[in-house]
């Protein structure tokens, strides 16, 4: 710095010489000092400031390459000066001579020029220079006139905005003028000049700067004009005029925020950070300690809560599910009033530029913050998780300490859409910082940093991995590293001096819990932040038209919050604005929406059962007054009492960390209120309520059995069935109870299953909609559904105990709507989809389409045209569905299930000894003890001979089993594998016992099994209901043997495309010499002789047919094989054919000959049957 200074001062020959010398008698440091009136004719920083304007060339040059030294010896003159000649108390615009001031402002735009024209070519160097001039115009705002720096500020800017409309890498000047703009508002008086009010003065600053106190006073003391309270909250000329740095950072951050092209998400953090320092600079303020004052400063930011609420869309998505963002409006995706000049990720258009500058804007240009383009073509997410918390952290500082009635009064100006946008927030903002726990954050931390190791050992494995220059260059710069004896150092920085501090995940146990506390404070300041915002709300709109859908909108952020992890203190809060909410807007739950009922009832519940006593008794409080409530408006409480049920099978059907028992002394807190309740005991409230208890702890009951099963997905989801079975009178609560079940399958990857309980729940809907209304496009109940599946008819409401749709409180949820059918069928496709079941999910489309085809909804018609597509497209791959096996449970362990058979449905290609594993470890565990035995066999099992202290299991694979005229419909794959009632396995046996023998006594047992529904069902087994036995004598055994031959022959005859290899291994095995004695000892065994028996004629006949059609088919085989082969193979070839000749030579005489007794008549004629006396329909013995 030294050389180069002196270097710029022996080029000048300007202001260098002895006079100015340390010592002389020109010197502006020197110690004798002037009276107080006399002012030295020059001083240094006014040279310095000419000099550096009139400078060129290499002088020049190295001047801005020192900018921050120059700049720094320019400031500390200028404050020098002040003191010595007693001027700080002197008014600002007099403190400096004209000319200087006109150098300064000159050197500005000169230097800003530079900025503009080398930040392309020398990045590094017009970093420094912008951050130079930064700082200097941070410390003029000490010195000098203020509105002679904010007229450079707008100088610098007015140069980059230029620049902005021709630059190739405008992201980069964006950058650079942020952080000038970040380094300005650093200011400590920042506040003050931004002129917060007129009639507030804050206390002293505690480390007063150069005039300070006249800083204060000046702004504090400054009238401001009236003004709308809606341009209070927009970035308006007036505005950015009155409030000129915050008005740049605002601004800034708008033009960041907007969606408008690549390139700019690393400005986002940088903006969103310069607002985040800035609050927080402000609540750690003293100065701003007063709530009265620190209202006015948060004055100064109203304008972000616009901004945010604009940003809405591209937040990242805090939420656990898709579904639940931005469900508090459904048209928040459209267009409002006007439109902004459009704003690109390249260019900056001339307005904004003029806004940014503070000149006024073009005629006809809008300032509502309200008046973007159309949302909707936005693409949500685009700012990171980080981003969206911070900013979504400084909308609640402002929310918490702007003035309540400025933001009442700003509330009621704005629109159903605008509020909807500002509850969309809120819930956002409970789902964002909502406390997830100290494991929670550990188990991330933990991941994190696990993550980043592999990822520098994948980096470092990928470098080392190769032989050759590249690996011989690392290990060279191993050997020249002084860290050379630590392996791997180049990339484990954790053990070299540039270690980074955000890599530092091994925390002590007393900073993991100090950040689990500051994690828990933020998330319960958040929610109360929330709550209030809310109750402001409530009070603003509750004289206006837009009360109900308002309402209803700030009833689902706190049923939002409440189903988030909250603190005691929290819930508190909260359960007393719910039951004023529901005080005040009873219409909303007992007359409007039944969803917002339900959802409450279950916020509740889940709450009744916390392991806290303070919440259960705010949660009981609730529920009571919930009932109490809504009999009072009917003199029954049916509503609440059907939502209330169905959220309990809800919560025990889903959630995994319910407590029984302590619901049920919620249970007994409530019926404790309304016995003691004295306005309601002569009424039938009392009795209402004791029955509504009794079937809650009927479903409490049925929790502790599911619980005892929750390792045992069968049971688990048997008993499940059975609740939902007795159910079928009470259409809302065996809906709930199929969708637990949907869930329940989904979670195991029963997609097939899950669909089915979809399906069941949509003819359930379907099935009262159609009691209700009779329209043409939808289904007309649960036939419409057949093609479905067969077993939807038990669906049906046509019994007489069937409770009316008319009652209240019965089908008034969601589901039971045009649109809940349409959600259901839905998601029942997807999930068809998921199990590889193509060809229903045609089926479910039948009943969609005319649903929108009479809506007129084109778009969903054309996503379902396209979901359809890609299903056809699927049906040609190969699929494998679902194995299925017969188990029979025999012991008096099993309690129910003894003697009870079942055909489980398995996953594709599970063999027998899996499920057979799985059942004898899972039942083993469960009795604890060794005397689970699983039987080998699939013989009939005698109970007389088992042990009766033991628990046996018989596990038999099974084939669908189709008649003879089932399989004329039942064509392909998918046919023969859906809508399965029939299952059979074969027994092998013989007379005395054994299981094989020799082809005269080999017999073989059929086993048909009828299942009471037909599978894929709601449940993965399924009760056999009928059992059919089959004996096949030998001869049968033999004729199913050579028919199976035949169809294999014939397959891979057939085959398309042909496979040589595959015919060649059928042949083999049919007519080569080593398996000729197969098809030959059959025939020599049962056609060598006539049958004794005359009803085995008729089997003798049919297997002389069948190896007539078997040596048929073999030269078919021969025939496609000799199509087939290369020349290598004519041998082969030849061998197999001289192999048939020899096999068919053997069979003629025995499938040939004319065995008289075949030709009998065994039936005698008739004089009714003349058409049997005519001799073409006889053989008649010769």
């Amino acid at each position: 710095v030294t050389a180069c200074l002196l270097q710029g001062i022996d080029r000048s020959h300007s202001w260098v010489n002895s006079a100015y010398a340390p010592g002389g008698p020109r010197a502006v440091l020197r110690r004798n000092y002037p009276s107080s009136g006399a002012e030295p004719r020059q001083v240094l920083h006014e040279e310095l400031a000419l000099q550096w304007v009139v400078s060129t060339s290499s002088v020049r040059e190295a001047a801005l390459h020192q900018a921050w030294f120059f700049f720094q010896l320019m400031v500390k003159s200028m404050a020098h000066h002040l003191y010595l000649f007693d001027k700080l108390d002197t008014s600002r615009k007099t403190r400096f001579p004209d000319r200087f001031v006109d150098d300064i402002a000159a050197l500005v735009c000169t230097i800003s020029a530079d900025i503009t024209g080398r930040y392309q070519k020398d990045m590094e160097l017009t970093e420094r220079l912008n951050t130079s001039l930064a700082f200097f115009l941070n410390d003029l705002l000490s010195l000098i006139d203020r509105g002679f720096v904010f007229a450079l500020i707008r100088t610098y800017y007015k140069q980059i905005n230029h620049k902005l409309q021709t630059a190739q890498n405008p992201n980069a000047l964006i950058a650079l003028r942020m952080d000038l703009t970040r380094i300005v508002c650093s200011h400590e008086h920042y506040v003050t000049l931004n002129l917060p009010c007129s009639t507030l003065s804050p206390p002293a600053s505690p480390s007063p700067s150069v005039s300070s106190a006249t800083s204060q006073s000046s702004a504090f003391s400054s009238h401001l004009q009236d003004q709308r309270i809606s341009n209070m909250f927009e970035l308006s000329v007036p505005f950015r005029h009155q409030h000129f740095l915050t008005g740049l950072v605002l601004t800034e951050l708008a033009l960041i925020l907007e969606p408008d092209g690549e390139g700019v998400f690393f400005l986002h953090k940088k903006a969103i950070s310069t607002l985040q320092n800035l609050l927080c600079s402000h609540d750690m303020d003293t100065r701003y300690a007063d709530p009265m004052v620190k209202a006015h400063v948060a004055q100064l930011y109203l304008p972000l809560i616009s901004i945010v609420m604009d940003t809405a869309p591209q937040l990242y998505d805090f939420t656990e599910t898709p579904t639940q963002r931005s469900r508090l409006t459904s048209s928040i995706l459209c267009d409002e009033v006007g439109e902004l000049d459009n704003l690109t990720g390249s260019t900056i258009s001339q307005s904004v530029a003029m806004a940014i500058a503070g000149s006024p804007l073009p005629h006809g240009y809008k300032t509502s913050s309200f008046q973007l383009p159309a949302t909707a073509s936005r693409q949500p997410g685009t700012l990171s998780a980080e981003c969206s918390r911070i900013l979504l952290l400084c909308l609640l500082w402002v929310l918490k300490n702007a003035d309540e009635e400025v933001l009442e009064k700003w509330f009621s100006d704005l629109s159903t859409l605008q509020i909807g946008r500002l509850l969309d927030l809120m819930d956002l903002c409970v789902s964002c910082f909502e406390y997830k726990g100290q494991k929670t954050s550990e188990q991330i931390n933990s991941l994190t940093f696990k993550k980043s190791l592999d990822m520098k050992a994948r980096l470092e494995e990928a470098i080392l991995g190769t032989t050759g220059a590249r690996q011989e260059m690392v290990r060279r710069c191993r050997e020249r590293s002084p860290y050379s004896t630590q392996e791997n150092v180049r990339w484990r920085k954790n053990i070299t001096h540039w270690r980074q501090n955000s890599d530092k995940v091994d925390k002590s146990k007393v900073e993991r819990e100090l950040e689990a506390l500051v994690e828990g404070n933020l998330a319960a300041e958040a929610s109360l932040v929330v709550l209030d915002t809310l109750e402001i709300i409530v009070e603003t709109v509750m004289v206006s038209e837009m009360k109900e859908s308002v309402v209803g909108g700030v009833l689902r952020v706190m049923l939002h919050s409440l189903a988030c992890n909250q603190s005691v203190l929290v819930l508190q809060h909260y359960f007393s604005a719910q039951r004023t909410l529901v005080c005040k807007f009873p219409e909303i739950l007992f007359e409007e929406d039944t969803e917002l009922c339900g959802d409450l009832c279950l916020r509740l519940l889940r709450h009744c059962s916390s392991s806290m006593s303070s919440v259960r008794t705010h949660a009981s409080a609730s529920l009571y007054l919930l009932m109490r409530q809504n009999f009072e408006i009917g003199n029954n409480f049916a509503r609440v009492k059907m939502q209330v049920t169905m959220s309990l099978s809800s919560l025990v059907g889903t959630s995994q960390n319910f407590n029984e028992e302590y619901l049920r002394r919620s249970l007994k807190t409530i019926l404790t209120y309304a016995e003691e309740d004295l306005e309601l005991r002569d009424t039938t409230f009392p009795e209402q309520v004791q029955d509504l208890v009794f079937n809650l702890h009927m479903i409490l009951t049925d929790t502790v059995k599911m619980k005892e099963h929750q390792e045992d997905p069968e049971m688990l989801i048997d008993l499940m069935y059975r609740i939902a079975k007795g159910y079928q009178n009470s259409p809302d609560l065996r809906l709930t109870w199929l969708q637990n079940m949907a869930g329940k399958h989904s979670e195991r990857g029963n997609y097939a299953e899950a669909a089915q309980c979809l399906v069941h729940a949509a003819a359930l809907v379907a099935e009262y909609l159609n009691m209700l209304e009779d329209c043409r496009y939808l289904p007309i109940g649960c036939v419409s559904f057949q093609s479905i599946s067969v077993n939807v008819l038990e669906e049906s409401a046509v019994s007489d105990d069937i409770i009316s749709p008319d009652e209240e409180g019965v089908c008034s949820g969601k589901y039971f709507t045009e649109a809940g059918l349409v959600g259901l069928l839905e998601q029942a496709a997807a999930s068809f989809t998921m199990g590889g079941l193509f060809e229903v999910v045609n089926e479910v489309y039948k009943i969609l389409i005319p649903i929108h085809e009479a809506n007129r909804d084109f778009k969903k018609l054309g996503a379902v045209h396209g979901k359809l597509q890609d299903a056809f497209n699927k049906i040609t791959n190969q699929r494998m569905f679902g194995t299925y096996f017969r188990v029979g449970f025999y012991g008096c362990k099993f309690g129910d299930l003894d003697e009870q058979e079942f055909v489980y449905k398995e996953p594709s290609i599970t063999k027998l000894a899996e499920i057979s594993h799985r059942l004898e470890e899972f039942y083993s565990e469960r009795f604890r003890d060794e005397t689970v035995e699983i039987i080998k066999d699939s013989n009939p099992v005698d109970k007389a001979k088992l042990d009766p202290n033991k628990a046996y299991i018989q596990i038999t694979y099974v084939e669908p089993f189709f008649d003879t005229y089932e399989l004329k419909d039942r064509i392909t794959y998918f046919d023969k594998n859906y809508n399965l009632r029939a299952f059979m396995f074969c027994t092998p046996f013989t007379l005395d016992g054994r299981a094989h023998g020799d082809l005269q006594e080999q017999y073989k047992r059929k086993t048909i099994l009828t299942t009471s529904h037909a599978f894929p069902y709601i449940k993965t087994r399924i009760n056999v209901m009928q059992k059919e036995e089959i004996i096949l004598l030998p001869i049968e055994v033999a004729i199913e043997d050579m028919q199976k031959k035949t169809q294999e022959l014939a397959f891979a005859t057939h085959q398309d495309p042909a496979d040589a290899k595959m015919l060649q291994m059928v042949l083999q095995g049919c007519v080569g010499t080593t398996v000729n004695q197969g098809p030959l000892e059959v025939a020599q065994v049962f056609l060598a002789e006539i049958p004794d028996d005359p009803k085995l004629y008729r089997h003798h006949n049919k297997l002389r047919l069948c190896f007539r059609d078997f040596n048929k088919r073999c030269e078919d085989a021969l025939r496609k094989n000799k199509s087939l082969i290369g020349p290598d193979q004519r041998e082969y070839h030849r061998e197999l054919e001289r192999n048939f000749h020899r096999l068919k030579e053997a069979l003629n005489p025995l499938i040939n000959r004319k065995i008289p007794q075949l030709y009998t008549l065994v039936i005698p004629p008739t004089s009714h049957r003349n058409s049997l006396n005519r001799s073409s329909l006889r053989k008649m013995n010769g």
